[in-house]
């Protein structure tokens, strides 16, 4: 239960995504004045865009895999989603009002498969429930006397508040609002923040152009892909210069950081996770008669179209010929991973406002009263609902403290 606070307080929420929309509920149910301001002509944006191809609100898994999947941020995660993680999300989507189901991946969905009902629901409860919401609203920063300056169509503009909840996103997809513009906005102040970096983004490799003329856009399924002792198994998709999609997602923030390192990334691809290389080679030597090595490849092992086109690309005729080398790249075939995608065009943004600039409660050390979430914090995850989860989960943390803080004045 939240307690209200002893006197109404106001406070203003900067962002109107997931974390800040979350923040806002909890803070109107805490008895304060909520003033929720976002640059764009409408809120959640960037969470309409993720329900596209289908809302995937969180994933199913128990709850040391589904913490396993925030890496090293893991343990400054574990609090925030103790208290909100996955089975509490869905119970706070059925309240309102929309059904959910558990797709055979385990990811868990709308009933709908949509974003736009579950988001219209949402901001109608939260005007009902007294919160105000500014659309157009660039926020500025602080003028000299602390107050909030905010861009309007109708001019700057300064607000007071008693606390404030940043949920200003990353810097991924900035025609939907999140641009990362907010860092100089907290350097100034002397918060430390982490570079923002793209994560769950796609890779360039520089196909040749036949290649990319006849394969881009292709999908890569059954395949699995090895990296410095980790090997996983799933689907991407043929980029015109690279590759990308769920499977390349998984391995994302590695891949990255072993670019900047190094210069690139070499991984490698088994086109036919489910056959060992004995058994491949085994298929590749048997007679073929009449068959050309191409219906040889789709009739014995099912390589053909992108897959065979890769194969092409990237081996030798002579080795292509050669049945043990052959049978050796359709198994670990050598990819070299060359630069990540620029972020502004990748699904979410890495780095942000690091944990040691905050209390456990999310306020910023060096600016009292004033608290972060979502995904401008410094911490990243696969796709799969563990973006979306993680940041109402601090944004619900954000609100709380924010109460807790309120108390105090």
């Amino acid at each position: 239960m939240i307690t209200t606070p002893t006197s109404r307080k106001s406070v203003a929420i900067i962002g109107g995504g997931p974390a800040g929309l979350m923040a806002a509920e909890i803070l109107i149910q805490g008895g304060v004045e909520v003033d929720l301001y976002d640059a764009m002509p409408s809120v959640g944006r960037k969470f309409l865009l993720a329900g596209v191809g289908g809302l995937n609100i969180t994933h199913s898994e128990a709850a040391a895999p589904f913490l396993a999947r925030y890496g090293q941020r893991s343990a400054e995660l574990q609090p925030l989603l103790a208290a909100f993680g996955n089975e509490a999300l869905q119970e706070w989507v059925h309240g309102l009002g929309v059904e959910t189901f558990v797709g055979s991946s385990g990811r868990v969905f709308p009933k709908e498969m949509k974003a736009a009902p579950l988001l219209r629901a949402w901001i109608s409860r939260l005007r009902a429930s007294g919160v105000k919401i500014h659309v157009r609203h660039r926020w500025l920063g602080w003028d000299d006397a602390g107050l909030l300056r905010f861009d309007t169509p109708d001019g700057e503009i300064s607000r007071s508040s008693h606390s404030t909840v940043l949920a200003l996103g990353g810097a991924s997809w900035a025609k939907l609002g999140s641009d990362g513009k907010w860092q100089p906005l907290l350097s100034e102040r002397g918060v430390d923040i982490a570079p923002l970096e793209p994560a769950n983004c796609g890779f360039d490799i520089g196909w040749s152009d036949h290649l990319s003329e006849r394969f881009a856009g292709s999908p890569l399924k059954a395949v699995a892909i090895e990296f410095k002792g980790q090997r996983k198994q799933g689907e991407f998709v043929l980029t015109k210069g690279g590759v990308e999609g769920s499977l390349i997602y998984t391995f994302a923030a590695a891949f990255r950081d072993e670019i900047k390192a190094n210069g690139s990334a070499d991984i490698l691809l088994d086109l036919a996770p489910g056959k060992s290389l004995e058994r491949v080679l085994e298929d590749l030597k048997r007679p073929r008669g009449a068959d050309s090595m191409a219906s040889h490849l789709r009739r014995k092992l099912g390589i053909e179209g992108v897959k065979a086109g890769l194969l092409r690309e990237e081996i030798s005729r002579d080795d292509f010929n050669n049945m043990d080398k052959l049978a050796a790249a359709i198994k670990s075939l050598p990819l070299k991973l060359l630069a990540p995608r620029p972020i502004d065009e990748v699904i979410s943004s890495a780095g942000g406002v690091k944990f040691a600039a905050m209390t456990p409660e999310l306020m910023l050390e060096k600016m009292p009263g004033v608290f972060c979430s979502g995904e401008m914090l410094d911490w990243e995850a696969p796709t799969g609902g563990y973006l979306i989860t993680a940041c109402m989960a601090s944004g619900r943390k954000s609100g709380l403290s924010a109460l807790e803080w309120l108390k105090n004045l």
